[in-house]
């Protein structure tokens, strides 16, 4: 940890030992949360998610691909994330680096393990199926990209439309209908300092927390979890985090489009 990042874990863990936070927030409570569903005329989906300051454009591409060979009969899903140098001079140009690939490997787990999208619908004819891409922008960095990230991610499924599909082949500018989204998944991270357990870290708090928690929830059950950092949740954060998420995902999913 570099000094100034020590400044910032000594000043946290004086606010929080006091019950505070510096933008006078509760401890289990977000930043303003705004959503902005289908900016992109020439995406199948897309949605742009703000989190206090943190801000993430969401976009989905179908494509025709070949289904991987232990799935013969299931479409395609990929997830990446871009963090872009304007976002934060903490990013840099160049191939994914770790944080990216965390990044996009939670959200996409998240999709993946509720079945949020039937990819046995995906299925064209043998060796032919849909492929779902959907990328991540992060635009503004503020700290809690992943639940940023994972609302932006969502609403951009719920606004996505199906290609036409002809001949094994799609039919650009075409559409079928909506994408049929079977859940609608959140997720809620949590930061930790000593003893002390939040909601929705600011880059601020990120950087002098020990440790991140996070908790993707679909109506009725926690669907993906995911650690980050060198501290440790004791049994008992878990499952207060797990009860506070499933209170906190109502109100997210609230907050999407449909």
């Amino acid at each position: 940890m570099d000094s100034l990042n020590e400044i910032k874990r000594d000043s946290l863990s004086a606010l929080l030992a006091a019950g505070k936070r510096a933008d006078g927030r509760g401890m289990l409570d977000y930043r303003k949360i705004a959503i902005q569903p289908a900016p992109l005329q020439n995406a199948e989906g897309s949605a742009i998610a703000a989190i206090g300051k943190s801000q993430v454009m969401a976009g989905i591409k179908f494509d025709i691909a070949e289904p991987f060979a232990d799935r013969p009969n299931e479409g395609v899903l990929s997830t990446s994330a871009d963090l872009l140098p304007l976002a934060s001079h903490l990013f840099e140009s160049g191939p994914p680096g770790d944080d990216s690939i965390e990044l996009a490997r939670v959200v996409d787990r998240g999709i993946r393990s509720a079945n949020v999208v039937d990819l046995e619908s995906f299925f064209i004819e043998d060796g032919k199926v849909l492929a779902l891409y959907l990328d991540i922008y992060v635009l503004d960095h503020d700290g809690n990209l992943i639940d940023c990230s994972a609302l932006a991610s969502m609403a951009a499924l719920l606004s996505a439309r199906m290609p036409k599909i002809e001949g094994g082949k799609i039919i650009r500018g075409e559409f079928s209908g909506k994408l049929k989204v079977n859940e609608k998944v959140v997720s809620c991270t949590f930061g930790k300092l000593g003893e002390k357990v939040f909601l929705d870290p600011s880059l601020d708090e990120e950087k002098g927390m020990d440790a991140r928690l996070t908790l993707s929830t679909t109506p009725s059950h926690l669907c993906a979890a995911q650690k980050g950092g060198w501290g440790t949740f004791l049994e008992k954060d878990i499952l207060d985090a797990f009860d506070i998420a499933l209170q906190k995902g109502k109100e997210l999913r609230a907050l999407l489009p449909g």
